[in-house]
C-alpha cells in the first residue's frame, strides 16, 4: 500500500467553542493530537493541514506538517467539508492511486490504529470510502419520539408505535453513527468522480461506502465545552498508565 495523504481541517472560526481546533486540551493543542496520531500511521505518508487559521497552520508547521491556507471562501461555516478537502488535494501533488484520509482537528480522542483499519479496508476492498462509526447506545433512531411544542403531546417519530414497543436497550437492533474518526476514500471519490452518484452533500463518498465499527465512546470530538472537559480527562489518564484509547 503507497503511503496515503491526511488532510486535517482546521477551520478557524467555531460559534459553539471558540478557537476550539487550538484549545488545549491534556497539555497540547487540540489539533496537535490529530497531526500526531496521523503521523504515527502506518499508512500515511504525508500530513496536511488546511486551515484559515494563522494558529493552527502555525502548529502544523512547528510539529512537521504541512500547512495550507484555506481561501476565504472556504472557510465560513457554511462551507462543505468535501469543498475544503477537495481544494486541498487540488494544490497537492498527488498520485493518482493514493488514498485521502480526511480528518476533523476538534476530535483529538480517537482509538489508536483507527487511521490504518480505514486504509487497510479501502485497500483490500472496491470501496470509494471508508467511514468510521460507533452505536448510537442509549440515543437509538427507535427511541426517538415528536414532541408538539404548544401541548407537550408525544408521538412517535415515525409509524404507529411509539418507542416501537422496545423498552429495553438490549432488546434494540444494532444501530451505528458517524462518529467524526476519519473518512478514508479514493482520489476519483473525493474529485466526484465515481459514475452513476446522486449529487449532493455526501456524494464525495461515492457509491461503494464501507465502515468500521468504534467502541462506543472511543472518540470525542469537541463541539461544546463539557466535550474538552472529556477529552482532556480521558487523554490524561491515557497518558498516566491506562490503557490508551
Amino acid at each position: 500500500m503507497s503511503g496515503a495523504t491526511a488532510i486535517i481541517l482546521a477551520r478557524g472560526g467555531s460559534k459553539g467553542v471558540p478557537g476550539k481546533n487550538t484549545r488545549m486540551v491534556a497539555g497540547k493543542p487540540c489539533i496537535a493530537w490529530t497531526i500526531e496520531l496521523a503521523q504515527r500511521s502506518r499508512h500515511i505518508a504525508r500530513v496536511v493541514v488546511s486551515s484559515d487559521d494563522p494558529a493552527a497552520l502555525h502548529i502544523a508547521q512547528q510539529l512537521g506538517a504541512l500547512a495550507l491556507v484555506r481561501p476565504p471562501h472556504l472557510a465560513h461555516d457554511t462551507a462543505r467539508v468535501d469543498d475544503a478537502a477537495r481544494d486541498a488535494l487540488t494544490r497537492l501533488d498527488h498520485d493518482e492511486h493514493t488514498a485521502i484520509v480526511i480528518l476533523y482537528a476538534n476530535v483529538p480522542v480517537r482509538p489508536e490504529g483507527v487511521l490504518d483499519r480505514c486504509l487497510e479496508l479501502l485497500a483490500s476492498s472496491t470501496a470509494d470510502s471508508v467511514q468510521t462509526y460507533q452505536p448510537v447506545g442509549k440515543y437509538h433512531p427507535w427511541w426517538t419520539a415528536r414532541v408538539d411544542p404548544a401541548s407537550g403531546q408525544v408521538g412517535p417519530w415515525e409509524g404507529e408505535l411509539l418507542n416501537h414497543g422496545v423498552f429495553r436497550r438490549q432488546d434494540l437492533p444494532p444501530a451505528f453513527i458517524p462518529d467524526g474518526a476519519a473518512i478514508a476514500l479514493t482520489p476519483r471519490a473525493l474529485r466526484l468522480e465515481v459514475p452513476g452518484v446522486v449529487a449532493g452533500p455526501h456524494a464525495f463518498f461515492g457509491r461503494d461506502r464501507r465502515g468500521i465499527i468504534n467502541p462506543e465512546g472511543s472518540v470525542v470530538d469537541i463541539d461544546q465545552e463539557t466535550d474538552l472537559l472529556v477529552a482532556d480527562a480521558i487523554l490524561r489518564q491515557a497518558h498516566a498508565g491506562a490503557t490508551p484509547r
